[in-house]
């Protein structure tokens, strides 16, 4: 029967005899929807994430390229720094150098100060000092730091242990940089030595402003080639990616259409069988069995009652047969799918039911909306297997099948009151068992989503949702 009774939203419990189970998904298809979907956006979305992408390289690239700008100037400083200390040390400091200076004598303090200021200091040299081993200043141009000790640090005593020049950048954290100001400056240690050989430590600072004017010119220089560079393949590949993007649609839009084309000469395929079976072996034995009917009267008439009842029998099971095959040819190409859609075509699968000791009931709703033909065949196929098993596995017993619609999808729910089963095996189906697996990959691949709910003794409920294309983003 069929009627238009309110429905349970797809979230509702498993009706009737499942309703003690809870729904475990069998298949999902939302991948495949999402691959669909992606499937046909324009190819200047693409391009759009690819740009994105090419700024995010471009913002990456920029601060690394800063970064490595900043290291090789400070590198290239630091050497640049030390040359110049050299060339000071050997030229204007050593040579100015008296055995009184390293006893902090006054007089000789005074007279190296002068040339200092005079010679050194400068805007590429902003401090200078000169310590003894013992980590005493014994002059700075900053007359405070004279005569105050400060222990070395790793950088003082290997320059000093092991005579050479050692440079580095300095964030003036030290005490004994208490007058140094900029935030950094540029560290240069070397040792020097009075006449009378006496070891001292020439330290000397220089300001950390060319080194971020190098770091400028080095970054700019090296983003621009980068930049430009990567301008160019962009230039150079959308073409292609496009090209390719453009491919891969037209390749997704064939593969459908063969897909499509399957499913059709399949449809006609079962069409030709069902016509050759209607028109060949059922109509010779509905024949056969009006000649048996028929030859069974001539034997009752000449009184062989035997014969008459044997022929009556022979007929009654032909008759049985074409049933079968009547039936068979409903599973194998419902008409009423094709012709009067998809209600009429479950109300047969039902009416099939009914010779097997099963009583089916049919609800549909009255606000089903006009469904692809992929979505027909895809209900058709999952209510043909569900009810098979119904008939084999549940009978006698009873099944209400109900199809109605949401906001969202179409849903198709079909219950019995059977022995149910385990719901582990509908993950993996005993061998020989290949009608769940079946329904399951056509639902994926049509998008939509099959669940059961289960229980050994609690019946079994199937639920196929099916989203509405036309309501899909």
């Amino acid at each position: 029967m069929t009627s238009a009774a309110p429905l349970d939203a797809p979230s509702a419990p498993p009706p009737d005899g499942a309703s003690s189970a809870s729904w475990i998904t069998v298949a999902d298809g939302a991948a495949r929807r999402r691959e669909r979907e992606t499937g046909t956006r324009e190819p200047r979305r693409v391009l759009v994430r690819l740009a994105l992408g090419l700024l995010v390289v471009l913002i990456a690239v920029g601060l690394l390229g800063a970064f490595a700008a900043q290291l090789l100037s400070e590198r290239e400083s630091v050497n640049d720094a030390a040359k110049i200390a050299d060339v000071y040390a050997e030229a204007v400091i050593q040579p100015a150098l008296t055995n009184d200076l390293a006893d902090s004598d006054p007089d000789a303090v005074d007279a190296f100060d002068v040339i200092v200021r005079d010679r050194v200091l400068g805007p590429e040299v902003v401090r200078v000092k000169i310590w003894d081993t013992s980590g005493t200043i014994v002059y700075a141009d900053e007359p405070e730091l004279i005569g105050r000790a400060f222990e070395f640090d790793p950088t003082q005593r290997e320059a000093l242990a092991n005579p050479q020049t050692r440079a580095e950048i300095s964030n003036l954290a030290g005490t004994e940089n208490e007058f140094e100001t900029g935030g950094r400056l540029v560290e240069v240690y070397r040792p020097v030595w009075t006449p009378d050989g006496t070891q001292l430590l020439f330290e000397m600072y220089s300001p950390y402003a060319p080194v971020e004017a190098r770091s400028g010119e080095l970054w700019r220089g090296f983003a621009g080639v980068t930049i430009s560079t990567l301008l160019l393949l962009v230039v150079l590949t959308s073409p292609i990616v496009w090209r390719l993007i453009v491919r891969a649609r037209r390749d997704e839009a064939t593969r459908t259409a063969l897909l499509q084309r399957a499913v059709e000469s399949s449809d006609v395929e079962r069409r030709r069988i069902a016509a050759t079976l209607h028109d060949g072996p059922v109509q010779e034995l509905v024949a056969t069995t009006f000649a048996a009917e028929n030859a069974a009267t001539r034997a009752a008439a000449h009184g062989d009652d035997g014969l008459a009842d044997d022929i009556r029998t022979v007929a009654s099971s032909v008759r049985g047969n074409v049933r079968a095959l009547r039936s068979l040819l409903v599973d194998i190409y419902p008409p009423s799918l094709a012709d009067a859609g998809i209600a009429q075509a479950l109300s047969d699968l039902a009416d099939g039911l009914r010779g097997r000791g099963v009583t089916a009931s049919v609800e549909i709703a009255p606000d089903i909306p006009e469904l692809a033909d992929i979505d027909q065949r895809l209900i058709f196929r999952v209510a043909q297997e569900c009810l098979r098993n119904v008939a084999t596995h549940a009978s006698p017993g009873r099944v209400d099948v109900r199809l109605f619609a949401t906001a969202q999808a179409t849903v198709l729910l079909i219950a019995d009151d059977g022995p149910g089963f385990d719901p582990a095996t509908v993950q993996d189906p005993p061998e020989g068992h290949f009608g769940t697996r079946i329904i399951g990959d056509l639902t994926v691949e049509a998008g939509a989503t099959l669940d059961v709910a289960t229980a050994p003794g609690a019946g079994t409920a199937w639920r196929l949702t099916v989203p509405r294309e036309d309501i899909q983003e």
